[in-house]
């Protein structure tokens, strides 16, 4: 039974699955609303027609709910990229993909860039969220190189792997904005190309060991 005060359930009952989703979706627009400092369990519960005690139940803690409710707005990544030929144009498209991505998930990236999160560590979630995502990714397109010779993935640090989406990511976290077609090709030429020659030579030799 809900506490007293605390707005009553209405229509059918929600269970499972079903309830989970309401009760994110409610967080999610309470987040946008109002910020992350201002979040409260009455005004989430109030939005999803629910008893704080059905909140606490799932989530004890604020940031629980929180970073449930970012889960559920940012679905993983799609598949990697079709196989181009080539590791180059292999990673230029995933970082396209990953910007796409990045864009569909404005709402998230204007909760986490919001000066109201300011001592959250919601922007931890997302470096780490997008790391996951795309060195997932990463390390199947180097796995294609490798089978092609271009490279041996056992000598490139997971910090290589990972840095071109952690770039892109960074970016988009840093000036709200999506990076142009040149930043990405930078990414990827300036940076990410040199440091896979350096690491991951077949023969195992950098170029300072001729």
């Amino acid at each position: 039974m809900p506490a007293k005060g605390e707005p009553q359930p209405s229509g059918r009952r929600r269970r499972g699955a079903v309830l989970e989703a309401a009760l994110l979706q409610a967080t999610w627009e309470e987040l946008l609303a109002v910020g992350y400092q201002d979040l409260t369990y009455e005004a989430v519960a109030a939005r999803a027609h629910t008893s704080r005690t059905v909140l606490y139940r799932r989530w004890p803690q604020r940031r629980d709910l929180v970073l449930a409710a970012l889960r559920h707005q940012t679905p993983p990544l799609p598949p990697p990229p079709p196989d181009t030929g080539a590791l180059r144009t292999d990673v230029l498209a995933l970082l396209e993909q990953v910007t796409t991505r990045l864009t569909e998930i404005a709402p998230v990236l204007q909760v986490l860039t919001d000066g109201r999160t300011r001592g959250s560590d919601l922007s931890d979630f997302m470096a780490e969220r997008a790391r996951q995502d795309g060195g997932g990714a990463m390390a199947e397109l180097l796995d294609r190189a490798a089978r092609r010779g271009e490279l041996d993935p056992a000598r490139i640090p997971t910090r290589v792997v990972t840095l071109p989406v952690a770039l892109v990511a960074g970016q988009v976290l840093i000036t709200h904005q999506a990076p142009t077609k040149a930043d990405v090709t930078g990414v990827v030429d300036d940076i990410f190309l040199p440091l896979i020659a350096h690491h991951g030579r077949p023969d195992g030799q950098a170029d300072g060991d001729r």
